[in-house]
């Protein structure tokens, strides 16, 4: 799964992949169940995105699920405020890059490169 620089470019192409995956189905007609979305801290500081939009609720992805219902029905019909989704998500649920692709929800602290990457990640 790719990330994205911003959540709304996740959201985008979490939209466009639900509909290439379910042929048959115009955009304007699904029915979504679910947002998952997923925030990364990379080494370098950035922060990157992942969005995920599923037809029946519950249905497990990469990310992690934030809205239901109606509510990740409107995110997918493009009606949301990016502030307010932002503010749902957790920040103990925020994954850091560890080591070049690799992601843990906190960085380890028994190693020298673990309190450097903290201290750097603590900085910003």
């Amino acid at each position: 799964m790719t990330m994205y620089a911003t959540l709304e470019e996740a959201i985008d192409a979490a939209r466009e992949e639900f509909i290439a995956n379910n042929p048959g189905v115009e955009e304007e007609d699904a029915n979504i169940q679910q947002l998952n979305i997923q925030k990364f801290v990379l080494q370098d500081g950035d922060i990157m995105w992942q969005a995920e939009f599923f037809a029946d609720e519950g249905d497990a992805g990469e990310c992690l699920p934030i809205l239901s219902g109606e509510a990740a029905q409107s995110v997918f019909d493009d009606d949301y405020d990016e502030i307010e989704l932002r503010q749902e998500w957790l920040e103990e649920n925020t994954l850091h890059e560890w080591d070049e692709g690799e992601f843990q929800l906190e960085q380890p602290l028994d190693t020298e490169e673990g309190k450097a990457a903290a201290d750097e990640w603590d900085e910003r």
